[in-house]
């Protein structure tokens, strides 16, 4: 598929889903506007993508790993009952500032709380079967790590969610074979495909979205 008919088709579908609030354009736009790595926020389709999902599993309590600007965080949310609580993650002390300024922004930001440190030490603050949801987009070369985090957190029915498990090609390209970050998605795709007791599937939106359902 060339760029042209990628491009339209990314802007066929943005046009065919439902609308992206408002709070979350003016997330977007002030990320790309005050940070230099912008791009990395979870965008219109991966945003109503969460949303769902999580309306879904109707989760009690959701976790995220890797909160960024706070857009990915605000999606799920959108999609929690009241009463339900997501616990997002981000390791970059630099940017508190900046996500409890978009926490504030929304009407679901009070759903949300967040912890500012390093997402593996933070998991182990939970018990085991103890989460509903999971949303990982962290340190790539930590996945492993957190996929076994993930494993003994979520209960029996719930959802993990990874994101970029293609890692724009990366996984099936030999040239990075020795890349740290490749490696990382290469082997949590390696076991997420083994892992018994789950369903998992990958689905080729935007950078490779993962699920992982653990059976009942």
């Amino acid at each position: 598929m060339n760029y042209e008919i990628e491009s339209e088709l990314d802007a066929y579908i943005d046009a065919h889903i439902s609308a992206e609030p408002d709070h979350l354009k003016r997330l977007t736009r002030e990320s790309n506007l005050r940070l230099i790595n912008g791009r990395m926020c979870s965008g219109h389709l991966q945003g109503r993508l969460l949303k769902m999902l999580t309306m879904l599993v109707v989760p009690k309590l959701a976790v995220e790993l890797g909160t960024f600007t706070g857009y990915s965080a605000l999606c799920i949310a959108e999609g929690l009952p009241e009463g339900s609580t997501l616990v997002t993650m981000e390791v970059d002390d630099e940017l508190e500032d900046f996500i409890r300024e978009q926490l504030d922004s929304s009407e679901h930001g009070k759903k949300v709380e967040l912890r500012i440190g390093k997402a593996l030490e933070m998991c182990r603050e939970f018990e085991d079967g103890s989460v509903d949801m999971m949303f990982i987009d962290a340190d790539k070369r930590e996945y492993p790590a957190y996929l076994k985090e993930a494993v003994r957190m979520i209960r029996p029915g719930g959802l993990i969610v990874a994101d970029n498990t293609l890692w724009s090609g990366h996984v099936c390209d030999t040239a990075y074979e020795n890349d740290p970050q490749t490696r990382g998605v290469r082997e949590f795709n390696e076991m997420a495909a083994t892992l018994p007791g789950f369903d998992t599937v990958i689905l080729p939106i935007r950078d490779g979205i993962s699920l992982l359902r653990k059976c009942l």
